[in-house]
């Protein structure tokens, strides 16, 4: 575990739980009960747990799902370039089609358009080809063989593709690179392409990098939401799949478990993390102490936020159970205040003691 993404947390739950069991504190609890406040010159936003707190975290979840730059995206028609090879038929010329005989392999008769973007071609002799789409291409030279040929049925197709294309990394067997074709390619497509690992890769955050800017998706959540989700990739896009070794919370205060805690779904309830770390310690544990804290990269321009949740009602648990938790918050179950004064009391034993024989000291060698 990462200690030092831990201390500030702990250090503002402890500072919260004092607040909310320190006498006097009555009214910041009915505000709480009332909506959210900001602590800390704006620099942390309080919330508590309710319905629609949830209805709005969830809604705010499905409608970044899939951002609307990439799904406003529709790809064009596939234009050729270079590497890609062509197979272009003539009928009734086979002279032209298959120049060496039947005999001849398909690829063997293909043409290479070559890193110029051309291609040579009997009669015609060197074509441009690269960004000309296949029926483009088609028409240009039925229109230059028509000087050779009486009314020349050309038809051009691919028989390869390898001028665009898109990489895969992360949780896949091997790093792919699948290229495009004149079928559109979907995100969803690429990553089953790729040789996905359905164990170790994490479909809840796959980060696609198009012209310099990364998104993060939600896989998982675009098949739940369902309705028309498909993200068409173009050429160059990066896709990495993280490994699911990397989601995890923390649950640490008064749990009978506490600790790091991985999960493996797209998402984890604040009451499923609390049953994984065996529930509240109920002789020492405050239930309106529950917070989630979930932290911000950006604290001047977006303060860190802290839940709170109420869960001595029963009632609450259902709100836990609706409260999906993000990979990095961290669950503080506080105490109750006769634990918190027991335990300063123990540690404010030893000093006593050693007091005691100071003191004692002192009284025998004035004595002497």
């Amino acid at each position: 575990m990462n200690c030092k993404r831990l201390v500030a947390p702990l250090a503002l739950a402890l500072l919260l739980t004092g607040c909310v069991l320190a006498p006097g504190q009555h009214l910041r609890s009915n505000a709480l009960a009332q909506g959210g406040q900001s602590i800390g010159d704006g620099q942390i936003d309080l919330l508590p747990i309710t319905p629609k707190l949830i209805a709005m975290e969830r809604a705010t979840r499905d409608a970044n799902a899939l951002p609307a730059a990439l799904l406003n995206y529709q790809p064009g028609p596939y234009r050729v370039g270079a590497g890609d090879m062509l197979y272009i038929t003539v009928w009734d010329h086979p002279e032209l089609t298959v120049p060496a005989g039947p005999q001849q392999q398909l690829n063997a008769a293909g043409r290479l358009v070559q890193s110029d973007g051309a291609l040579f071609y009997p009669y015609i002799g060197k074509v441009s080809a690269a960004g000309k789409t296949p029926s483009e291409l088609r028409d240009e030279l039925t229109t230059k063989l028509a000087r050779y040929i009486e009314a020349p049925q050309v038809d051009v197709s691919m028989l390869s593709y390898a001028s665009q294309r898109v990489w895969v990394t992360g949780a896949a067997r091997q790093a792919a690179t699948i290229p495009l074709t004149v079928v559109p390619l979907t995100l969803s497509d690429a990553i089953s392409q790729s040789g996905l690992d359905p164990v170790q890769a994490d479909l809840s955050s796959v980060r696609l990098s198009r012209d310099g800017v990364s998104y993060t998706i939600d896989l998982e959540l675009m098949g739940r939401i369902g309705g028309n989700t498909n993200l068409f990739l173009k050429a160059d896009d990066q896709i990495h799949v993280p490994y699911l070794d990397r989601k995890e919370i923390f649950v640490v205060g008064e749990v009978n478990q506490p600790g790091a805690m991985n999960f493996r779904t797209g998402q984890i309830s604040l009451s499923q993390a609390l049953g994984r770390a065996r529930g509240l310690i109920q002789t020492t544990s405050n239930g309106n102490a529950i917070y989630v804290i979930r932290g911000s990269s950006d604290m001047q321009n977006m303060p860190s936020q802290v839940f709170h949740l109420q869960a001595k009602s029963p009632a609450a648990f259902a709100l836990a159970s609706q409260f999906e938790l993000y990979p990095g918050d961290v669950v503080f179950v506080g105490a109750a205040g006769v634990t918190r004064w027991s335990r300063f009391v123990n540690q404010l034993l030893p000093f006593t003691a050693i007091l005691s024989n100071a003191a004692s000291a002192h009284s025998d060698l004035d004595s002497n």
